[in-house]
């Protein structure tokens, strides 16, 4: 048995600098550390940082006043960082800053006139997040579908911004129905460099293997499209968080195994799945090369 081994795989910058804020939090100011909502989505990850002094909680109303949260890399809406505010928390903001850059587009065209399409997962905290950014203007569109549906108060005065988590595939449908109904439609591409390289890996991976393995959690928006990219190309393709989920039958018969990990995927799962495999031969393809690094917080350098 061969393993292709994709890159770029695993952790991006906004996933570094998210983990990071949690450990400096905790090292400089001392256990226990809020987190609002995972900080990143991976079981992992989350379990390591709480047994180091995280506390992970869904609503503000759990901390404590006074006290320390942090925004996971998501990002929020204003009235969560309002509601922080009343109730005296000190934010640390581990927000993805190409997240922040989506806030940003959200408020400037909302407060254009612009109808902000958003095309994204509903539910999911970025785009939960965005969407609070201008409630009123912004609406999501999650398929095809819903695209050729979806109204606006003014056809000559609209914006799409995406999720930066999608399918790069998916999003260009979605955008293209978008534009033949908006012919002035004002298109900002927001997915981000990490998920749109891994889906690149993952496609190359496609070609090459009998079956693909995208190692990240069931609740990754990127480890999921990571999959279904690959199963698009013509490749068989499974989700598992780890080694312990990998079952005999994924990989029966097949001689080339594809691995790709998604942006929350530490590496160490990774190494944990090719030594379960134990493969005869290890063959790596890198496509891009990444450089990207964040900036911490003012607070934390």
């Amino acid at each position: 048995m061969e393993v292709i081994l994709g890159s770029p795989r695993g952790f991006c910058a906004g996933v570094v600098r998210a983990i990071d804020i949690v450990e400096l939090a905790i090292e400089r100011l001392g256990a226990p550390i809020y987190v609002r909502h995972e900080i990143i989505h991976n079981p992992f990850v989350v379990d390591g940082l709480r047994k180091k002094g995280a506390v992970f909680v869904d609503h503000l109303s759990d901390v404590p006043r006074g006290e320390t949260v942090i925004f996971s890399a998501h990002g929020v809406s204003p009235k969560v960082r309002e509601r922080a505010r009343e109730r005296g928390l000190r934010i640390l903001d581990a927000t993805c800053p190409l997240v922040t850059k989506v806030h940003i587009e959200a408020m400037r065209y909302a407060g254009d006139g612009y109808t902000v399409l958003l095309v994204g997962h509903r539910g999911h905290p970025e785009t939960i997040g965005t969407k609070g950014e201008a409630p009123s203007q912004t609406v999501i569109v999650g398929t095809v579908d819903e695209a050729t549906k979806v109204k606006v108060a003014d056809p000559g005065r609209v914006a799409v911004l995406t999720q930066t988590t999608l399918s790069v595939d998916d999003t260009k449908e979605v955008v293209a129905v978008l534009k033949q109904r908006f012919p002035g439609l004002v298109v900002r591409n927001d997915i981000c460099y990490a998920t749109s390289n891994r889906q690149l890996a993952a496609k190359a991976l496609a070609k090459q293997a009998d079956v693909v393995l995208v190692i990240g959690a069931k609740n990754s928006s990127n480890s999921n499209r990571l999959r279904e990219v690959a199963q698009a190309a013509g490749v068989t393709a499974y989700l598992v968080n780890g080694s312990d989920e990998i079952d005999d039958s994924m990989v029966q018969g097949a001689s080339r195994i594809g691995i790709v990990s998604g942006a929350s995927t530490p590496e160490l799962l990774v190494d944990q799945v090719i030594e379960k495999l134990k493969p005869n031969n290890i063959v790596k393809i890198e496509l891009v090369q990444e450089n990207v690094t964040f900036a911490l917080p003012p607070e934390l350098r």
